[in-house]
């Protein structure tokens, strides 16, 4: 394997795990609202968590490309901050944290569903406020399926391409991630260096999948 390979292996997996930090507390507080509480406009709030799973990838690049544009309100702002986001590596961040949000917050909500409502109840009898439940009964009994709805998103964001290549482009050595990779190869006629990548791509993602699968068997057995 050549060393190319290897740092297009290294910088997407090393971008997929800060999309998937990045995506944790919103999907977490998303998950929980939407698993606890009752409210109009819940299912607006459903629909637009989901969006990105419905919607084309480029499409959703194309929208964070204009939303981060010099021509939108917070691009002029975060050009006047001299902060760039569009191709960059922070785009590629960005990129895989927008589509890979709604699998974990779908999996946040279906692992604090099935965690007894009656725990929560005791403990506000008590005296306990909402955040302390949160924190010290809800999420910890829903932790597995937390755990595997990260390492899903996660998964989900070693094979983004659409929105990455509209918002950070294949700059190499920058934004050039797997996916992108066996794109750009492909493109110009390296063919059997794509193969390479799509095999480390395959192994990745299966790992990915396999340890989600795992927690969730072993959250069901429990």
């Amino acid at each position: 394997m050549s060393a190319e390979t290897w740092a297009i292996a290294r910088f997407t997996v090393l971008m997929a795990s800060l999309a998937t930090l990045l995506v944790l507390p919103p999907a977490i507080a998303v998950g929980w609202v939407l698993a606890r509480r009752q409210f109009p406009g819940k299912a607006l709030l459903e629909t637009l968590v989901s969006l990105p799973l419905v919607l084309p990838p480029v499409a959703s690049g194309l929208l964070l490309l204009w939303f981060f544009g010099r021509r939108s309100p917070v691009g002029q702002a975060l050009d006047a901050a001299g902060v760039e986001i569009i191709f960059t590596w922070k785009a590629v961040v960005i990129a895989m944290a927008v589509i890979s949000f709604p699998l974990v917050a779908r999996s946040v909500r279906a692992g604090i569903e099935q965690v007894d409502r009656r725990y929560e109840q005791i403990a506000a009898t008590l005296g306990a406020g909402t955040f302390r439940i949160l924190r010290t009964i809800t999420l910890p009994l829903a932790a597995k399926g937390i755990a595997a709805g990260a390492v899903l998103g996660f998964s989900r964001a070693l094979g983004e391409f659409g929105a990455t290549i509209m918002i950070a482009g294949a700059i190499p050595g920058q934004t050039r991630t797997l996916a992108v990779g066996i794109y750009t190869l492909v493109e110009i006629g390296r063919e059997d260096e794509a193969w390479v990548l799509v095999a480390v791509s395959a192994l990745l993602a299966f790992g990915a999948i396999y340890l989600s699968n795992y927690l969730l068997d072993r959250k069901g057995a429990v």
